[in-house]
């Protein structure tokens, strides 16, 4: 496992300073080495970190949300109303009624499993969207308009919504039930994971107000109490639904209105520990990718994918109708919406493990969908933000 670490870290690290240095997104170098090291090419990680891989990825996905939530300004977002709500559905609503009219004539496979294989590429990835919002946040691009801060709230809602579709879809297709019992999970665990996070900030606040300790140590309970909201997750979901991540990021939103000063401080520990965790999980998600799928999915899933993210774009548009945000806003909002990564890895092959007949073609097209949107939206990111978004001007 040492072993594993260092070449993961030493050539994920070298690998992406060799992008950056192309102008490329580093990221695209940690997916590279993800895939050269992984199982299906040279095969040089060893078997027990592969065994922990969603667990190490959930970790670096706990650490940028977290620093997402103490830099996320409530009142900017307060400010954009009403598409800050939309933000979190609608444009996976677009995208799935796209699978579901382009699959099923494409690719020649029914409307449940169109609807499986939708569930699975619509949701955007966190991992991808969130380190780059909060890197506008830092440089003042957007914030005038609130947009780095729209994305980044609306991308990590949008999981939630999604991951409660494919449970439904994967349940009928084992001969289940729908029922509108069902969509209620998606608001109740929204509601239920930002409370119970509100709480806990507040009182991490007020409990180191009256107790002065170092900020590694309060990192450190700070990361213990976010490993706990994902654990009791899983622990009550089947009687109360609670969305762990959303309690994560609330924690953080709630400890920076009561105690701005210390989330200052504790979002720069943040960020350090985003250097090793952000290698990590691009790494591991490269790891996960087979690249034989991608090569037998055939231009018909690339149409697909590609359609079903137009579909996703129009969604964001239509959110965003009313608001008077310039033209050249709006088409960034709808490219930084577009990268898919860590979701489409951790559930992919969840359909093919419960022996589902379009599993083998939904990891196919996930796997695919990782190739394909993972480098496009982080490069449309990186490439477009400093001529599409007004950086800010501070009044002197």
């Amino acid at each position: 496992m040492l072993t594993s670490l260092a070449l993961i870290f030493l050539v994920g690290m070298t690998l992406g300073w060799v992008f950056s240095r192309l102008r490329l997104p580093s990221l695209l170098g940690m997916l590279l080495t993800g895939i050269l090291l992984g199982p299906y090419v040279l095969n040089l990680l060893n078997g027990s970190i592969l065994g922990i891989s969603a667990d190490l990825r959930q970790l670096a996905l706990i650490i940028i949300l977290t620093r997402a939530g103490l830099s996320l300004q409530v009142d900017d977002l307060k400010k954009v109303g009403r598409p800050a709500v939309l933000m979190c559905f609608v444009p996976a609503c677009f995208e799935l009624v796209g699978m579901l009219l382009l699959a099923p004539a494409l690719l020649g496979i029914p409307l449940l499993d169109a609807a499986i294989m939708g569930a699975v590429v619509a949701a955007v990835s966190p991992a991808v969207v969130v380190p780059r919002m909060l890197k506008l946040m830092e440089e003042g691009y957007g914030t005038d308009h609130s947009i780095p801060q729209l994305i980044l709230a609306g991308a990590s809602v949008d999981d939630v919504f999604v991951i409660v579709l494919f449970t439904s879809f994967t349940g009928l297709a084992q001969g289940g039930t729908l029922s509108p019992a069902t969509f209620l999970q998606v608001p109740v665990s929204v509601v239920t994971g930002l409370a119970f996070g509100a709480v806990a900030g507040v009182l991490f606040g007020a409990f180191y107000r009256r107790f002065h300790v170092r900020d590694s140590a309060k990192v450190v309970v700070l990361l213990s109490l976010s490993f706990l909201f994902v654990a009791l997750e899983n622990a009550i979901k089947r009687t109360i639904p609670f969305s762990g991540l959303l309690a994560v990021m609330s924690c953080g939103i709630a400890l920076q209105r009561t105690r701005p000063e210390m989330a200052q401080r504790l979002a720069a520990k943040y960020s350090k520990l985003w250097v090793a965790s952000e290698i990590l999980l691009f790494v591991l998600v490269g790891a996960t990718v087979d690249i034989s799928y991608a090569r037998s999915a055939g231009a018909a899933a690339l149409v697909v994918i590609l359609g079903c993210l137009a579909f996703r774009m129009v969604g964001v548009f239509v959110c965003l109708l009313g608001t008077g945000l310039p033209l050249r806003e709006r088409l960034f909002s709808m490219i930084a919406y577009t990268p898919k990564a860590t979701v489409q890895a951790a559930i992919g092959s969840v359909p093919l493990s419960m022996g589902l007949p379009c599993g083998q073609l939904v990891l196919t097209v996930a796997v695919l969908a990782i190739l394909v949107t993972a480098p496009l939206g982080a490069f449309g990111i990186d490439m477009t933000y400093r001529r599409l978004l007004t950086k800010h001007s501070p009044v002197v």
